[in-house]
């Protein structure tokens, strides 16, 4: 009956006439209309409260993975870093692409929009005590990313033309296989429609639409389309060539994005130095008191953890399909570098975007009570120009000093092609996982992937950033599930690597 109604009101929107809804506004009436079931699906609450049962699932994974790896973000994080800086790669491993170019390329999917537009949302609706709790959740990620990027290059397939393809969908699969438990075969088909989704959905059309958001409030409202059709097109030209491609381009642009991105906003910092103090207390305090937030520190603690998930994308097993490209022959070294990326996703970048935010007076305060001021819904903070979403952080840019906010077009720009550019990778590899490997059926997806990219530039963006929501933590349902039964795996591999490494038989080649 719901798929009824819900085609019904999409006919009855297109039959309306043209001068009543632009065709953004069609377009935007239309989808959701067609994606509301879906995200109340996902977003529910457990009974009583309004705490999305979704959060809770991602939050005690990492908790858990955390504790069953002894803390192996803190533990290996040097480790990490002289690997990405090639210390052991042999040139002669098996993969496509170098660890740091699979950091790169896995990298440019988190750092995105999510860090820009994502922060703004969350320390727009839970305030700075958001920030906490994104923070929490990233390092507490770290050990979820660790899981599953060494699964995804240990049950890698590995083809004679020397290219690979893995992720979760054949960790399920295989890994499951190998440990007698049935239904891997399931999980990894219902994974691989979540990540399609999912690529179609965070990965392309909520960055064509922030990316269009931002570029309009510099030069002027026009179409969204438009914005859509030439982002479509560069992304096309970029993705056609594959993985080896993608990790050209995103091993050069996530360096300059993150020099640019950051750099702009250590300066705004150190212009407002003497605010920083005061911008950690109200991060600290309002992450267990709210300061006036709707829901309190509940309210906080929800919206960093959702921000912090949709950002770095730990337990959503996206990256592990990146990462399951690298040369090598040692899945463990893979799950060190990834640890880097919530790490340098949230821990770093959000945290710079929150700082911005609230150190130039973006989000009103009473100055009898000290407590945040609510907008008419009750729902969020005011803001200074009632702006949400990648407009508040431009907002915050923009009010340092003037030509920031071009600064931050340039950004957004590089943010949105770098992850486009990934999630299509990972939504091919969906793709050919259940339709099979072959060039016909991979530009199938490839233009599939592009024509979204102009829906979501033309799209709002109240059912866009819903839509990605859930479609990626739909991922994150199925790839969990995944990792608490195939843990023990990633444990052996760890031990006899840490063995290895301490005995000298892992040697570096730098």
């Amino acid at each position: 009956m719901h798929k009824t109604t819900t085609m019904a009101a999409a006919v009855a929107l297109l039959a309306q006439p043209a001068m009543a809804q632009t065709l953004d506004d069609q377009i935007n009436s239309i989808f959701a209309a067609s994606t509301g079931w879906f995200v109340s699906l996902i977003f529910s609450s457990f009974p009583g409260t309004n705490f999305p049962w979704i959060v809770g699932w991602l939050v005690v994974a990492a908790l858990v993975f955390t504790i069953y790896f002894a803390f192996i973000q803190f533990r290996a994080f040097g480790h990490a870093i002289a690997l990405v800086k090639g210390d052991y790669s042999d040139p002669n491993d098996a993969g496509e692409v170098s660890h740091f170019q699979a950091l790169a390329t896995a990298l440019s999917g988190t750092v995105g929009l999510g860090n820009i537009a994502g922060v703004a949302v969350a320390v727009g609706i839970g305030g700075p005590g958001a920030t906490f709790w994104m923070i929490l959740a990233g390092l507490l990620g770290m050990a979820t990313k660790f899981t599953e990027c060494t699964l995804g290059v240990k049950y890698r397939n590995e083809y004679p033309n020397g290219k690979v393809s893995g992720g979760p969908m054949y960790y399920l699969k295989k890994g499951f296989a190998e440990r007698g438990v049935p239904g891997g075969g399931f999980l990894a088909v219902m994974f691989s429609i979540f990540c399609i989704l999912g690529a179609l959905g965070g990965g392309n059309m909520f960055q064509a639409n922030q990316a269009h958001a931002q570029i309009a409030g510099v030069v002027g409202d026009y179409p969204g389309w438009i914005t859509g059709v030439v982002f479509a097109t560069i992304v096309f030209l970029v993705i056609v060539g594959g993985i080896k491609s993608i990790a050209r381009v995103t091993e050069k642009v996530v360096p300059l994005m993150g020099v640019l991105y950051v750099g702009a906003a250590l300066l705004i910092i150190l212009i407002n130095f003497d605010q920083v103090g005061a911008a950690f207390g109200m991060i600290f305090a309002g992450a267990f008191t709210g300061l006036g937030v709707a829901g309190g520190f509940v309210g906080a603690l929800i919206q960093g953890f959702r921000r912090a998930a949709f950002s770095n994308e730990a337990g959503v097993g996206s990256a592990a399909i990146a990462h399951s490209a690298v040369r090598t022959n040692e899945p463990i070294t893979e799950g060190f570098v990834s640890l880097l990326e919530p790490f340098i996703d949230t821990v770093v970048v959000c945290t710079m975007t929150a700082l911005v935010i609230t150190i130039t007076g973006q989000l009103m305060i009473d100055p009898a009570t000290g407590l945040f001021i609510l907008d008419e819904a009750g729902t969020g903070i005011m803001t200074m120009g009632g702006n949400t979403g990648v407009a508040l952080t431009s907002a915050a840019f923009a009010s340092a000093f003037d030509g920031f906010q071009y600064v931050l077009v340039v950004a957004v720009v590089l943010f949105a092609f770098s992850t486009m550019i990934s999630w299509s990778y990972y939504g091919l590899k969906a793709w050919t996982y259940l339709f099979g490997e072959g060039q016909t059926k991979e530009i199938v997806f490839k233009v599939i992937f592009c024509i979204f990219t102009v829906i979501g530039a033309a799209a709002g963006l109240g059912p866009v950033i819903d839509f990605s929501d859930a479609a990626i933590f739909a991922m994150a349902v199925v790839n969990i599930i995944g990792l608490y039964v195939l843990m023990p795996v990633v444990k052996r591999e760890l031990r006899s690597y840490q063995k290895r490494l301490s005995t000298g038989e892992i040697r570096k080649f730098v």
